[in-house]
């Protein structure tokens, strides 16, 4: 029986007004003519969990930095026996990626290597971690410490008495590449643990899989969770923020959160407010250094820079708290419930199976929240101080002429910026005019056009034929790629009783309510009290609306998946890697969730539907 494939790269159509798109775009990132039968023979999946929009030129530096180094600490770091890196391309403005496997006959010299480099790291955990958080925040400190200031008309006098014997530019140079190192620095330092993360929860998962065959994936899941996570933190702060001003009486002056200035000056002006003030101070530094989004894109929002946003989310909670919700997650339900399945499965174990158990698990347990914790001190705090930095250059640049937009400069590839910075500081050294004024906007609005017209096509989940099995490990508990999913992508896979969509079960409990499809994070004030989440995926500081909701559906993503770990933790059903859930279902449907089986129904035609909208309200039963 010959596999079902998806297209290939070169039978996909190019949207009208995107042609020419790989010229926009570094040359090793776009398949190539010359290689496409190699290219061709590959299996390429769509990650659009983690880079769901089309990029603009400068953005694809996210995603270089992020996939070079997994796939460098995979294959030259910790020797993983069988997994080396991920090849990636962008293809009509999406990223795609294939694994690299490891040749069988090299896996078993690989084995002692990785014991090895791993031992080393979860023998001196605790230290190691400890040093991570210094070298991180140290890159951090560096990135806030750089400027991009307008050059001056001449070079100061102290610096020709001084013998400095420099003017200048070569120091607006040197901020540039060295903003764009500490990014490529902190990427680096990302996966230093990340993978360790998996490695150890894969070991248990494992383990599991041998010594009860039916164990279901989700109660592996559940034996790591309840931890107390880093990356809910900004999302805790809000809720105490919330707490706080309830009990202080300040709810009236949260009527228009839209107006930053207005809000907190009432709030500064009302009895309580200066201490309110003083703990929302304290907050912002560092957690609102998160974006609505995921760091990956010059347009995500940051709550230091836009503080109607978590202003916004206050108000919501400080409303539920009035109504007498229970705003806080349940984490003492989690751990209860952790430690009874722990305790289940335990005693189904004799003798020394019950010590590894305890081993891989207390292992698992340690690793496993850092999977979720980096991303607040990668994704979010690095990338929002780098987004920042790009946006002062973009301004100093604009203020040159050099493009008619403040951040154009996200339309040029970061080594075009290279070269238009080199351009102003040579007009500007030799006192001429630069050329990027009279080139960069005309071609700018060029790819403006490209990248609007690839916007308005959604992308293929993959590309060419699959593989017959599909064993990477990091493939299946990231993205939820696994041979059975990808069969359900393609139509051959096993129908879902009364119609509608299989994905992963990635967190337990069945509900029904009414969609609220969010395909942008600016669509987040929409959703009601008790709707269902259908998203091309979740970004993990969507916190504030997991007390809203009553589940989610994804269309990528596996156990390991922010998505997944989130509804976990937050006690609400999910089913992750439904391929099409955001394009299949429309806002307003009733879907029926049932995170255990991981299987969604839509109840009623699309005729039936009534759009939700503010004050409609779904019953949910679980």
């Amino acid at each position: 029986m010959s596999m079902k494939s998806f297209p290939k790269p070169s039978e996909l159509p190019v949207p009208a007004g995107a042609e020419g798109w790989e010229k926009i775009y570094p040359y090793y990132l776009v398949f190539q003519d010359k290689l496409k039968e190699q290219e061709d023979a590959k299996f390429w999946f769509c990650d659009s969990q983690h880079w769901p929009t089309v990029f603009k030129p400068f953005e694809t530096i996210g995603g270089e930095f992020a996939v070079k180094c997994l796939g460098q600490y995979n294959a030259r770091h910790l020797m993983i026996p069988n997994a080396n890196g991920i090849e990636f391309r962008i293809h009509l403005g999406y990223l795609y990626m294939s694994p690299i496997p490891v040749p069988e006959d090299q896996i078993a010299a690989r084995v002692p290597l990785f014991e090895q480099r791993v031992g080393h790291y979860f023998q001196n955990w605790e230290q190691l971690l400890k040093d991570w958080h210094v070298k991180v925040k140290g890159t951090i400190a560096e990135m806030e410490a750089i400027s991009f200031p307008k050059l001056p008309d001449m070079v100061p006098l102290e610096d020709i008495t001084s013998g400095k014997g420099k003017d200048g530019s070569e120091k607006l140079l040197e901020s540039y590449d060295r903003l764009i190192q500490l990014a490529y620095q902190n990427w680096q330092y990302h996966f230093e643990f990340l993978n360790l993360g998996y490695i150890a929860y894969l070991d248990f998962f494992n383990f599991c899989k041998q010594v009860f065959p039916n164990i279901p994936d989700q109660s592996i899941a559940s034996m790591v969770q309840g931890v107390d996570m880093e990356l809910f933190r900004p999302d805790d702060e809000l809720k105490q923020l919330a707490k706080l001003a309830a009990e202080l009486g300040l709810q009236p002056h949260f009527g228009n959160t839209d107006d930053v200035e207005a809000t907190l000056g009432a709030i500064a002006a009302a009895p309580g407010g200066d201490r309110w003030l003083a703990q929302y101070e304290g907050a912002k530094d560092p957690w609102f250094n998160f974006t609505v989004g995921n760091g990956f894109y010059g347009h995500d929002k940051y709550w230091n820079v836009n503080q109607e946003i978590p202003l916004g989310y206050i108000a919501d909670y400080i409303r539920r708290v009035d109504e007498g919700q229970e705003i806080m997650r349940p984490v003492e339900a989690l751990i209860v419930e952790r430690d009874r399945i722990i305790e289940e499965y335990r005693d189904l174990l004799e003798g020394d199976n019950q010590a590894v158990f305890d081993a891989k698990r207390g292992l698992a347990a340690t690793a496993y929240p850092y999977v979720e914790n980096h991303n607040f001190y990668i994704e979010h705090w690095t990338m929002g101080v780098f987004w920042r930095k790009i946006r002062e250059l973009s301004r100093m640049m604009h203020a040159e002429g050099f493009w008619t937009q403040p951040d154009d400069l996200l339309y040029l590839g970061r080594n075009e910026v290279r070269d238009a910075l080199f351009d102003l500081v040579t007009g500007w050294g030799v006192g001429a005019k630069p050329i990027g004024p009279d080139y960069w906007p005309e071609e700018i609005e060029r790819r403006r056009g490209i990248v609007d017209a690839l916007k308005t096509a959604r992308p293929a989940p993959a590309l060419n034929t699959p593989p017959a099995s599909i064993t990477e490990p990091f493939t299946r508990m990231l993205w939820g790629i696994t041979t059975e999913q990808v069969q359900q992508w393609l139509g051959a896979g096993e129908e879902v009783e009364g119609g509608g969509l299989r994905g992963m079960a990635a967190s337990p409990g069945v509900v029904e309510g009414l969609a609220r499809v969010v395909t942008d994070a600016d669509q987040l004030s929409e959703v009601q009290q008790g709707e269902i989440l259908v998203a091309t995926v979740t970004a993990p500081s969507w916190g504030p609306i997991f007390g809203k909701i009553s589940a989610t559906v994804t269309d990528i993503g596996g156990m390991m998946s922010h998505a997944a770990i989130v509804c976990r933790e937050y006690g609400l059903p999910a089913v992750t890697g439904t391929g099409s859930g955001s394009t299949t279902i429309k806002t307003g449907q009733r879907l029926r969730v049932d995170g255990t089986k991981g299987t969604v129904q839509i109840l009623d035609a699309e005729d039936d539907l009534v759009v939700a909208g503010p004050g409609a309200h779904s019953h949910s039963h679980v």
